[in-house]
């Protein structure tokens, strides 16, 4: 309701400003027309141009969600994904025992890769579909669906390629240990890792776009529920895609080894038509020129996390079930605050200038304890309450459910709860002046600030909480649990 009666007045507004009907239009191209042609829809679906009009910076009234509303739309969504990737961890601590994974380990490799799709793809298309839905670009029909089949064909693209490129990452990091390539392990790899991101990334993204449907529906703002319930489900779909598809083709691979290859074949067969549909849509056209290198640099950081995952799980088996529920935890709170942020600069101040009231330099303690330094101090201590609850909860139910190979002590969950504080100041402080300064710099946050957010999510997740099971093993508190 807030974000309809912002539109509203901001209309109101500029009508009352000028008498020119083409100035209304220029800065209300949705007014136009409920059914404009193609040439219309083109000439104003840059994001950017459209808010902003030309200027530097817009007058908005300062309308605020309640701290109440705010909390309970994160809050929720963020417990839903939270168990979402409770399943995931406990399907993981069940597949590492798996015969492809004692065989080919290098799939370890891949998880975090894969895994950080949904930070790298659907969160992103998350934060691009909230801005265009708070910014009124939902309300014109043809608009709406050529944004949402431009936007899929968009991340389909990405998806098979980043995949693609995990795989080639994989075998590599794999290599320069051991100095060996297995060719059999290779298109193992590279068929699992292009059809799980394939599938994978078609079944999230209709869900996100499901889900911001009905935000806009019920009037919450997306910002808030849309992230969090793109990894509510997609580690656990991607990962079970992934383990299914790997312990296929290991099945397969003596008898039937062009079922690898053709796979592999198809899906890179189908990238360019994924890019011709992607290009008809102008902001999708844009994206698809200029947003890969985030997504590809973000498969590289998260494919690290999967090399010190691959070591850590061979010493510590405890490692595997704690690692995707403090990748998730971090990366779904992040990723909320740099959707909040995104929309704040897309609503107020053209791509290249910052409000007013916006700097890149903030002290750390500014960032969540100054609000007269930036806005988003509220939510960064909102998000911060929800660390140690949601860890809880999410641990708790692992031991209810008798998951994993570490006891739960004092001292453990000390220690863990620990790294993931400070993961997460880590993650939220680093969110607030990475997409300032992308924004200065004329990036548009919403296509790269989440990938390389969560990727780094998943680095540090995956780096502390090895830090954290090496630190036990040091103070003693390796029982058979720990060093199982």
């Amino acid at each position: 309701m807030v974000l309809e009666n912002l539109r509203r007045r901001r209309r109101v507004k500029s009508s009352k400003e000028t008498d020119s009907p083409d100035t209304m239009l220029e800065e209300n191209p949705t007014l136009e027309d409920d059914n404009p042609d193609e040439e219309e829809y083109e000439e104003t679906s840059d994001t950017c141009q459209l808010l902003n009009g030309g200027e530097l910076e817009i007058e908005v009234p300062d309308v605020k969600e309640s701290l109440w509303a705010t909390s309970v739309q994160m809050f929720i969504p963020f417990i839903l994904a939270g168990f979402g990737m409770v399943a995931a961890s406990l399907l993981l601590d069940k597949v590492q025992h798996w015969p492809v994974y004692q065989e080919v380990s290098e799939v370890y490799i891949l998880v975090p890769a894969l895994l950080g799709l949904k930070g790298n793809l659907e969160m992103t298309l998350a934060s691009r579909l909230s801005t265009h839905a708070n910014i009124g670009h939902f309300d014109n029909p043809k608009m709406k669906l050529n944004l949402i089949v431009g936007n899929l064909s968009l991340i389909l693209c990405q998806a098979t390629v980043v995949g693609f490129l995990a795989s080639i990452a994989a075998v590599l990091l794999a290599w320069m240990p051991n100095g060996g390539i297995n060719i059999e392990h290779v298109l193992l790899l590279c068929a699992s890792s292009v059809v799980t991101a394939l599938g994978a990334s078609f079944i999230l993204g209709l869900v996100m776009i499901g889900v911001i449907l009905c935000s806009k529906s019920f009037n919450i703002n997306p910002d808030n529920v849309a992230t969090p319930i793109a990894a509510s489900l997609g580690d656990l779909t991607t990962l079970a895609c992934l383990s299914s598809l790997a312990s296929f083709y290991l099945k397969t691979l003596e008898k039937n080894i062009w079922l690898c290859v053709v796979s592999i074949v198809i899906a890179l067969l189908l990238i360019p038509i994924w890019a011709w549909m992607a290009s008809r849509e102008k902001y999708s056209q844009q994206v698809l020129c200029t947003g890969w290198t985030p997504v590809v640099s973000a498969m590289i950081i998260s494919s690290v996390g999967g090399l010190i995952l691959d070591y850590t799980v061979a010493k510590y088996k405890g490692v595997a079930v704690f690692q995707l529920v403090i990748n998730g935890v971090g990366g779904n709170l992040v990723a909320v605050q740099a959707s909040r942020i995104s929309t704040e600069l897309h609503m107020k101040a053209r791509l290249g200038h910052l409000p007013s009231n916006m700097t890149i330099c903030l002290k750390p303690s500014a960032a969540f304890c100054d609000t007269k330094e930036t806005s988003h101090a509220s939510t960064a201590q909102m998000l911060l309450l929800m660390v140690i609850p949601g860890h809880l909860i999410f641990s708790y139910t692992i031991s209810y459910l008798q998951a994993g190979h570490t006891s739960f002590t004092f001292i453990f969950l000390l220690v863990y709860l620990t790294a993931a504080m400070i993961q997460v100041v880590l993650l939220l402080y680093i969110a607030q002046v990475m997409i300032l300064g992308m924004w200065k710099v004329n990036i548009d946050p919403d296509n790269s600030a989440i990938p390389y957010l969560t990727a780094l999510g998943d680095l540090l997740g995956t780096l502390l909480l090895s830090m954290a099971f090496e630190f036990l093993f040091l103070i003693g508190d390796h029982d058979s649990d720990v060093g199982d």
